[in-house]
Order: C-alpha cells, then structure tokens, then sequence
C-alpha cells in the first residue's frame, strides 16, 4: 500500500477513534493555531537524535509504548523520583533501561521556543517523537491526534507492562485489557524489529530454552555469559536493529527470538498465523502496525484538574 494511502485511511480510523468519549479531545489539529509549527519542530530534532545515535529511535519508540500502557498516553514515565513521590522511571520495566528523557527534554525546549510559550504538552511531544522515530527508521507514517494534558502524578508499582519472560496467554491478556486484539498486539511487537535489549533479559533463554535456533543461542552467548554482562546489549531483530521492516518476525519462525515474550508469539499458539502473515507481508504489518499506534496514542490520556501542560517535563508544575 503506497504511504499516502495508508495515511488517508489511518486518517479515516483517527477520526473514529478521536469522537470516543476518552479521547474526543484529540486532533491533528490541536495546535493549529496556537503552535503550527510543533510537527516540523518535533520531526526536525528527532531526526538529529537519529542521526546521532541510531538506536535512539527504538528507546523514543519504547518510551512511547511504556507511558501509553501505564495510566494511558499522559507523560507519566517523565517524571523524576523525588523525597516524595516514587514515579514509572524506576519501575522494574523501565529501570536501567528506558531511555531518551534528555531527548525529549531538548525537544520540548525548542518547541517551547518555537511556540513562544509552554503550549505543547510533553506526552504529546512524545507521541509525535514516536511516530517521527518509526517513519526516519523506514516504517510507515501515520497521523498523531494531539491534545493531550500532563498528569500531575504516575504509577511507579503498575504491573501492566509485559515482561520478557511472559507468557503468550499472559500478553494477549494484558494487551486485551487495554482494548487491543491479539493481531493488534503482534503487530505492535513488531517495534521490536528495531532496538536492543540487555543481556540480563534474556540470558534464561540463550541458556536454557529449547526452541532457540542452536546457531543463534551460541552467537548470543558471546556477549551474555552466564554471569556478568548483566548490561551487555544484543539487537531484538539480528539481521536489521536499525532498520524497520519485517526481519523480526522471519526470526521469529527460524527461532531467533531474543527475548522469550518474542518467541511465544511463534510456538505453536494461537499467534503462529500471524507470525507466518507479517513475515510474509510486510506492507500487511506496516498498515497493522500504523493503525495499532494510532489506537495505542489514544489510551486514556488525562484530562482536567488531574492534567496540566508541565514546563518541565521532569516535574509538575
């Protein structure tokens, strides 16, 4: 599907997702008056990140994914600890592994400049640096609603995250909760075919897992000895980490999963098809992929006396 046709039908879903009540307040146009130029801004300092350090565009992808999930898209991961509050950075899902806070810091700096004020909300900055990371990757474009408010707190003890060891019935649950198919959940797994993970995740699988392709556990065991290394990086998709694409899911069927939460969408379950459809058809996940971002950038964001649009992103207000 040509990249101009799947933004007008991801256009067509964001309208019918942006009249729910959750999140009728969410536009493409939100800040077409008051900062026009807050997608050119956004894009343009992304790009730099990028082009800096390549894989920070899977940790803003990442980042994205683990504010959504938690409390709904409301820049609750941003948060700094402080003597009384315990926020998501510290979380055992993000600790010593989410990344990208000082990007989105240098990001809200020149919106705030080239706003004027502090107009833009840094969960929607987020949201627009995630889809800017997806497409300067090579994956598909797709529109982000804009509008959403900062929370005043965040859930340092939430549990919603899948782990790397989860179990597949266990993710289908926690992605069902949160209004997603098992196809939706695939698809957005997908991310993975971008990024690294640390040795300390996946360690239990090279050493201990069955169905691992032989060859692959070994070259993982390299950098990830049994003990030690705990930090020790390796890419999610061994053939493209850099580059977005279908790679991650023909690893999946030749056993070359990294983490277990990988390879349990390809173990003889009820994602085998899926697997098999996405691995086949990359343009199929591209347009599943998009339209489950869109869907994700909706969840729950903050609205009222619960919300503000932070200064910082660091703190409230």
């Amino acid at each position: 599907m040509a990249h101009s046709t799947l933004y007008l039908a991801l256009l067509i879903i964001t309208i019918t997702i942006s009249s729910s009540p959750v999140s009728s307040q969410l536009s493409v146009s939100f800040y077409a008056n008051t900062c026009p130029s807050v997608f050119d801004t956004v894009r343009t300092a992304m790009r730099s990140a990028i082009n800096r350090e390549a894989r920070m565009g899977a940790s803003i992808i990442r980042l994205f994914f683990h504010d959504c999930f938690v409390n709904g898209c409301d820049g609750g991961i941003l948060l700094d600890n402080t003597g009384s509050f315990i926020g998501e950075k510290t979380s055992p899902a993000n600790n010593n592994s989410a990344r990208g806070y000082e990007v989105i810091d240098n990001i809200k700096m020149q919106v705030d400049r080239a706003c004027g004020r502090s107009v833009v909300s840094c969960a929607d900055i987020l949201a627009i640096a995630a889809r800017d990371s997806v497409v300067e990757l090579g994956g598909p474009s797709y529109p982000v609603p804009v509008g959403r408010r900062d929370s005043r707190t965040a859930n340092g003890a939430s549990t919603d995250l899948p782990g790397p060891d989860e179990t597949l019935i266990s993710i289908i649950d926690k992605f069902r909760r949160k209004g997603f198919s098992p196809r939706e959940m695939v698809a957005l797994s997908g991310a993975h075919t971008v990024g690294q993970a640390r040795c300390v995740t996946f360690r239990g699988r090279i050493y201990n897992d069955a169905n691992i392709d032989p060859a692959f556990a070994a070259t993982r065991r390299t950098t990830c000895p049994t003990t030690g290394g705990d930090d020790n990086l390796a890419p999610l998709d061994p053939q493209s980490p850099n580059r977005f694409g279908n790679n991650y899911f023909q690893a999946l069927i030749n056993r070359r999963g990294l983490l277990r939460s990988d390879q349990v969408l390809f173990n003889g379950g009820s994602t085998d098809s899926v697997v098999t459809l996405y691995s086949d058809n990359a343009d199929t996940f591209s347009t599943d992929f998009a339209s489950a971002m869109v869907k994700m950038g909706n969840l729950g964001p903050p609205t009222g006396s619960q919300s503000e649009v932070r200064v910082n992103c660091r703190s409230v207000n």
